[in-house]
């Protein structure tokens, strides 16, 4: 079954939502989670992200490397989380999208690259 990511796009003011919001958005999260399962799909990874302010970039040209603080790109919306859910096809995977509580979700395959193993 392929596996697809999706990506949970969406601005930073979730971080600052008061406690009894944020449980009831995690909430939201695991009645997505188990619609995923009752559609015979699977949820097999996924995670919240820390604030883009606190990611590391490391940039590489060539042999040169070079590590800088801070996001790649300031942006308004943010990835701030995301899910890898095994789904029979592309249809599934973007009827499961429009379950998720998430504002955007950015719906990616994720690339098949056993036979290079």
């Amino acid at each position: 079954m392929p596996t697809y990511m999706f990506s949970l796009i969406d601005d930073e003011s979730w971080f600052d939502a008061a406690e009894p919001d944020m449980e009831a958005e995690m909430r939201l999260h695991a009645e997505f989670t188990a619609a995923v399962e009752a559609a015979g799909a699977q949820v097999t990874g996924g995670a919240a992200l820390e604030r883009q302010s606190s990611a590391t970039v490391v940039h590489r040209d060539g042999d040169n490397i070079r590590i800088t603080d801070g996001p790649f790109a300031e942006a308004k919306e943010v990835i701030g989380g995301f899910y890898l859910i095994d789904a029979p096809d592309l249809d599934t995977a973007l009827r499961l999208a429009r379950l998720c509580p998430a504002p955007h979700v950015e719906v990616r395959p994720v690339a098949d690259l056993s036979e290079y193993e």
